[in-house]
């Protein structure tokens, strides 16, 4: 059921369901840890798709979560931009390109109107701007941009945790260079050293740890 309920949601990976991401949503929607009436870029029409594979009654939105809406991209003011990257990383469906210290834009066809960049930006250079008319929910979105989305989304966490591996091993093969010739540069004595030694191992241990952990994900 979990794979149903998350095919009809909208992608938007905008955690505005108050889970990390729309699987997860599907996922406590499956357990019934959660309504199905806390998406607001699905709508009345999402709902009405949830209610349908779960079996539970229609209900209207919940306001808590916020208010059913056109959908609405991501616009980076240029002149504001100071190239910070916190956007970027932000980005759940890495919709906003750039560098550091240098302008970033939006692919307003990859954006998501998830928000998420909004906070994220320290200068406040970041509108959203609606770009369907009156259409909201599921009449301002399809499921080819749900596709989409879910793909793009789940292309960053496979890059983030590349990326994050990577910098790992970056960090184990510094701390493994500085270990071999610790004992044959550095003044220590025996004490210091095997204390130095320790250090150096423990942190060597907790990145393989997590990397074994990450693996069996």
């Amino acid at each position: 059921m979990v794979k149903a309920i998350d095919a009809a949601l909208p992608q938007t990976q905008c955690t505005r369901c108050g889970y990390v991401d729309c699987l997860a949503y599907a996922q406590a929607i499956a357990a019934g840890r959660a309504a199905i009436n806390q998406c607001p870029p699905g709508g009345a029409e999402g709902i009405e798709r949830l209610a349908r594979i779960t079996g539970l009654p229609v209900q209207p939105l919940n306001p808590a979560h916020g208010q059913e809406s056109p959908r609405q991209v991501a616009v980076i003011d240029e002149d504001w931009c100071i190239g910070c990257t916190l956007c970027i990383k932000a980005c759940p469906v890495d919709s906003i390109v750039g560098a550091s210290k240098l302008m970033h834009t939006v692919v307003s066809l990859a954006c998501t109107g998830c928000e998420l960049c909004l906070p994220a930006c320290p200068v406040d250079c970041i509108s959203l701007v609606p770009v369907t008319g009156e259409r909201t929910g599921w009449q301002a979105w399809d499921d080819d941009l749900a596709r989409t989305a879910r793909s793009r989304y789940q292309f960053h966490q496979e890059r983030t945790r590349r990326d994050a591996e990577e910098n790992q091993e970056r960090l184990v093969a510094q701390a493994q260079l500085k270990l071999s010739p610790v004992g044959e540069h550095a003044r220590l004595d025996d004490t210091a050293l095997a204390r130095k030694r320790r250090v150096i191992q423990a942190a060597m241990a907790r990145s393989q740890g997590l990397r074994k952990n990450r693996a069996r994900r």
